[in-house]
């Protein structure tokens, strides 16, 4: 008998079924940027003031770092502590769609803006204070965490700090501006919240194998982590919304959305504001399904999206009953 020297994945033979419905569920929602019209946006894009672009560039700029995060670092520090053979090939795919997702924003930059303004995105991105700080804060926890901190890490920048930047383009979409710049963004958010529910789900299989004492010191670091989170988040929409007057509005949006990350997370929630609480404008937007059709049957530039949802509360609902 030949020593195994290396296995090969069997998907015949799942350990757990969430990882092979987690798989199904990225592939058959696949999409690529370069299939939304994106160009159809520009006369809704000359009718903003100065300020308005302003904020459409820095959150977009935002938005770019932390998905270039999520995909150069984070998934590969998660990737380490797999429990299934399965579990890599779902992180395979998680880990290039948020290639995708960085790679779109800069569809977005030219399409929309000229060389000179995208050259002060980028240059925003690299030096702005409270931006840096959370991409340090949590790329910290990927290369130096627990398994369980990093896939914390992993969900509160996925279900919460990305919500800062989303809060625009849904707020231009809930007012029928920008639409086909916003059909990426909810199809990024589509996107998310499988990786939120999933990785979630992960790290609460490994939580309920620790103590109850080891549970209660793990909830201390992670609340004292969303704190932490929070508090730097709030003055970064204060530098990005201040000069348009957004900020209170896309704080609450950001409470609700921590609430969502500790929910992925199998915990209660902090903060008191509900989804009766955001913008209704906004949570138009987020639940307002595209008017893009049916991407398998069509090619090119022309072709869009069909129905874009994100997951149910209920999808992943495993460690919560």
């Amino acid at each position: 008998m030949v020593k195994t020297y290396y296995k090969a994945i069997n998907w015949n033979s799942v350990e757990d079924a969430i990882d092979k419905a987690t798989w199904e569920k990225l592939t058959e929602q696949f999409w690529l940027d370069t299939r939304i019209p994106l160009s159809n946006d520009l006369d809704d894009w000359r009718t903003l003031n100065d300020t308005e672009k302003k904020v459409v560039d820095h959150v977009f700029g935002g938005l770019t770092l932390l998905d270039t995060l999520q995909s150069q670092d984070g998934i590969d520090q998660l990737r380490k502590d797999i429990r299934t053979p399965q579990e890599t090939a779902v992180f395979n795919n998680i880990q290039f769609m948020e290639s995708v997702h960085a790679k779109s924003y800069s569809s977005i930059f030219s399409t929309l803006c000229s060389a000179d303004e995208i050259d002060e995105i980028f240059e925003w991105t690299d030096h702005n204070e409270f931006l840096q700080k959370k991409a340090e804060k949590v790329n910290e926890i990927y290369q130096n965490g627990t398994p369980l901190e990093k896939k914390v890490a992993s969900v509160f920048l996925e279900t919460f700090l990305f919500y800062s930047g989303f809060y625009t383009p849904l707020y231009y979409l809930g007012n029928n501006k920008l639409a086909n710049v916003a059909e990426i963004i909810k199809l990024i958010i589509r996107d998310e919240s499988v990786h939120g529910t999933y990785i979630g789900y992960k790290f609460q299989l490994g939580f309920k194998e620790l103590t109850e004492a080891e549970q209660d010191r793990f909830k201390d670091w992670m609340y004292n982590l969303l704190y932490d989170l929070y508090d730097n988040e709030e003055r970064y929409t204060e530098d990005l919304y201040d000069d348009i007057g957004w900020t209170e509005d896309v704080k609450t949006f950001l409470r609700y959305n921590a609430n969502k990350a500790l929910m992925n997370l199998g915990q209660n929630p902090l903060f008191p504001d509900t989804a009766d609480d955001v913008n209704p404008i906004v949570m138009n937007g987020l639940s307002t399904g595209t008017a893009n059709h049916d991407f398998f049957s069509q090619v090119g530039n022309g072709y869009l999206l069909g129905h874009v949802s994100a997951m149910n509360d209920q999808d992943y609902d495993i460690g919560r009953k």
